[in-house]
């Protein structure tokens, strides 16, 4: 019951300001503390977060990064069926309890990927989403510590998602942990993989900051099928990889 009034909590607080809020231009009142948050980001990355994920990219084999990421990934899929549901798409809820049951099973509790083999790739989605489908605004943009560009919408959806996953309250504490651990290791391997696209956006650009918010933008929009504002420097069909985009799914 706490679970569902946080729903309708998180519901009734944008309503009164994200419904109203624009899915199209650059809605970013808070620049100046983003900016700073963005800052702190990068330092953590340069610092902490790149040196992890060279060292883990590096000692760790690649087919079991992939496999520790197929492990996290195929235990964040309940969480999805939840917001499939809550959004009534009730086919993508289907073909992600099926993925799911497929690579639990003889996938090796998700080491491998039969699904994807047989056509059965994730339909990912997140309360985030949900509340899109609900008609909900995206709100301001913001960046986050840690987890990076989000916006008002993205933002409670992310904890949402925390709050209602399905196996993160059914598992003991060292469960949970380790399910926690596979997609610390995730988001690790995803920076390693994707080094030279992060930095050439973080490290290599005139304004790190506003390319990054632009891409998140123009990406999340294009996911969710609104309206994109064009620009040159990132084409509406061709948007940026999100490095941050499934780090709490």
């Amino acid at each position: 019951m706490k679970q569902l009034a946080l729903i309708f909590i998180t519901a009734l607080t944008l309503s009164a300001c994200a419904s109203r809020s624009p899915s199209t231009g650059i809605n970013d009142p808070y620049e100046s503390q983003n900016r700073a948050t963005y800052e702190d980001n990068v330092r953590l990355d340069r610092n902490v977060i790149k040196p992890i994920a060279v060292a883990y990219g590096t000692v760790v084999p690649d087919p079991l990064r992939k496999g520790l990421s197929n492990v996290s990934n195929t235990l964040s899929l309940p969480g999805t069926v939840v917001n499939n549901l809550l959004q009534f798409k009730l086919g993508d809820a289907l073909h992600n309890t099926a993925r799911f049951a497929l690579n639990a099973t003889l996938g090796v509790a998700g080491l491998f990927d039969p699904a994807s083999e047989v056509g059965l790739d994730e339909r990912d989605s997140g309360f985030g989403e949900t509340l899109h489908v609900w008609g909900f605004g995206e709100g301001e943009y913001i960046v986050l510590p840690v987890y990076g560009p989000s916006t008002n919408r993205d933002m409670i959806g992310l904890i949402v998602d925390i709050a209602l996953d399905p196996l993160g309250t059914a598992l003991d504490p060292a469960a949970s942990s380790v399910k926690t651990g596979l997609k610390v290791a995730d988001i690790v391997d995803t920076r390693y993989r994707y080094s030279d696209l992060y930095e050439s956006v973080i490290y290599d650009s005139a304004d790190g900051y506003a390319q990054l918010r632009l891409s998140y933008l123009d990406r999340r929009r294009f996911e969710l099928g609104t309206q994109v504002q064009q620009d040159d420097s990132a084409p509406a069909d061709n948007p940026s990889y999100d490095l941050y985009e499934d780090f709490y799914e």
